[in-house]
């Protein structure tokens, strides 16, 4: 089934990144109690402006899980990481997640991540520079022992990937690399399904590849055109595909995320939870 749903994918990528678009080959049903999530940086001007307010309108179209990121306000939007966690409380949603630098600052990092009673610390982004598999080699060192110091205080420690990563040094995939290096039970990848099919991979290949290595998703529909981010259904990922191989992955938190929108990013939103329910 799987080697059936990769041909298929690799095909309608492939009519996507000429610019056709395609409706999703397999349905599904979302269970009642599937709860979505969001990543904030989908939201970024709006919580730099009113944390608390855009919390609210976030709330109100259904959103149960939140996955916040670092910003010049700080790790929550000028919030401490009790009233982030409160508000979220207050609100029906769950503080799941947040994005992180692995930097001189990271024992703070955790101690906030504590704090907010958040479960997941994932970093956005490398450490250090290079290209090479000896760097990425020293990245899943460095990930190694983070994982280690967040597990010591009950966190899990990530990484989230973007499209450089699927590069390639002397013939081998750097994400691949960085992939067996690290121990399953101290890195917790959250995979980026847009910047995956961006950089012309397939999910379905990491699924079956890394059995149940990600336990976090990054929902994202991609203009494989312009490669940025558009509202579900009118890029290149096969969204309802990836929902029938949740199993694989072991995902347990999806955060819908985009960059870039039609309109606004909360018209954009409510356009992205009206396709999951519709699916």
């Amino acid at each position: 089934m799987i080697h059936t749903n990769r041909r298929n994918f690799l095909k309608k990528s492939g009519l996507a990144a000429a610019g056709t678009l395609f409706i999703p080959s397999m349905s599904f049903a979302i269970a009642p109690n599937e709860k979505f999530g969001v990543q904030l940086y989908s939201f970024r001007d709006e919580m730099a402006k009113d944390a608390k307010g855009t919390l609210e309108q976030i709330a109100s179209i259904g959103i149960k899980k939140i996955e916040s990121a670092r910003s010049k306000e700080g790790l929550y939007y000028g919030l401490s990481p009790k009233e982030m966690k409160d508000t979220c409380d207050s609100l029906g949603m769950e503080l799941c997640s947040g994005h992180v630098a692995l930097d001189k600052d990271f024992d703070d990092t955790m101690r906030q991540a504590v704090e907010s009673g958040q479960e997941y610390v994932i970093c956005s982004s490398l450490p250090s520079n290079g290209q090479n598999i000896d760097n990425y080699k020293k990245v899943a060192e460095a990930f190694n022992k983070a994982g280690e110091s967040c597990k010591k205080l009950g966190l899990k420690f990530g990484y989230h990937n973007h499209e450089y990563e699927f590069e390639s040094d002397t013939g081998e995939v750097l994400y691949d690399v960085l992939m067996d290096n690290t121990d399953p039970d101290l890195v917790h990848m959250e995979l980026d399904l847009g910047w995956v099919i961006v950089a012309e991979k397939d999910p379905l290949h990491y699924f079956e590849k890394y059995p149940k290595r990600f336990p976090l998703w990054h929902l994202k529909d991609m203009n494989m055109h312009e490669k940025v981010s558009t509202e579900f259904g009118k890029g290149g990922l096969d969204i309802a595909m990836m929902m029938n191989h949740k199993s694989d992955s072991g995902v347990k938190h999806i955060f819908i995320e985009q960059e870039e929108y039609a309109s606004t990013p909360m018209d954009s939103m409510k356009h992205n939870m009206n396709f999951l329910k519709a699916l």
